[in-house]
């Protein structure tokens, strides 16, 4: 809320109190525009920050399949091989993170704050597209921000409850939302994860081979792109990969993470004869 609506009472400004939109973004927008990340001052010049990518998500005979990688990258160097760029936008869908990692979080947060404050308001779900659109308004108000060389590019999708189905949406900087048929990849390592996804994906996948599929994806974005990190064995860190589908998000334990990726791995031995290099 703005500084001159607080209440010395305690109670709570006639702003929260009086019926409006159903949007969160929106009520901020008109009541504290200065706590949205987008309306924030930058310091001049250019600003160092740990970047994430990279973000697969594929459709499935049940819903849809998203993927990210463990690896945060500042210029050439490592600054996280852990982080996390997959998360639940609300019970069926989800939400991958590209770009400047610190914004990109935040705006996941403001994105399920947003969905939340809208079921509350209204009782019900909003419609996936209604998610989809709502995201690329958020987006659009960090059009600053991503000029300034900190851009956020998310990858959304879910399971629509209309029409049955998965459905997977991508954006661009300025807001604009484009639907994806049957898979797509944002991030550095993309161009790598689009080519795996065109070779394997096929029509009528289940779950668990949708999942080995973008496993697979990510392992050979991380073979040519640096700034991907493909699984780990020895430190056991494995990509963050949830289901959506008719019964809401599910994230994929690593336990089932790890067997995608040795199959993998087990039918590029068998490929090269036995020779594991």
């Amino acid at each position: 809320m703005s500084r001159a609506d607080s209440s010395p009472s305690g109670r709570l400004p006639h702003a929260f109190t009086t019926p409006g939109t159903a949007s969160f973004v929106d009520f901020l927008a008109s009541h504290a525009p200065d706590l949205l990340p987008g309306n924030r001052p930058l310091p001049p010049g250019a600003v160092a920050a740990p970047h994430g990518t990279t973000i697969v998500a594929l459709v499935h005979s049940g819903g849809i399949v998203m993927a990210g990688d463990r690896r945060a990258t500042m210029g050439s160097m490592i600054a996280s091989r852990t982080i996390e760029k997959v998360f639940p936008a609300d019970e069926y869908s989800a939400v991958g993170i590209a770009g400047t990692a610190g914004l990109a979080v935040e705006l996941v947060r403001l994105f399920q704050l947003e969905l939340e404050h809208y079921e509350k308001i209204e009782g019900s779900l909003l419609s996936l597209d209604g998610k989809a659109n709502r995201l690329a308004t958020i987006i659009r108000g960090q059009l600053g921000l991503a000029l300034q060389g900190l851009a956020v590019v998310p990858l959304f999708g879910g399971y629509d409850l209309d029409k049955k189905a998965g459905r997977i949406f991508s954006y661009d900087v300025t807001g604009g939302r484009y639907e994806e048929q049957d898979h797509h990849a944002v991030g550095s390592g993309s161009v790598f994860a689009r080519g795996s996804l065109k070779k394997r994906w096929r029509v009528g996948l289940d779950e668990s081979a949708a999942v080995k599929v973008a496993v697979e994806a990510l392992m050979d974005a991380a073979d040519d792109d640096s700034a991907t990190g493909g699984p780990d064995t020895e430190r056991s860190i494995w990509p963050v990969v949830a289901t959506v589908g008719r019964s809401g998000y599910k994230r994929v334990a690593d336990e089932a993470l790890a067997a995608a990726a040795d199959e993998v791995l087990a039918v590029r031995r068998a490929d090269r004869g036995g020779d594991a290099r």
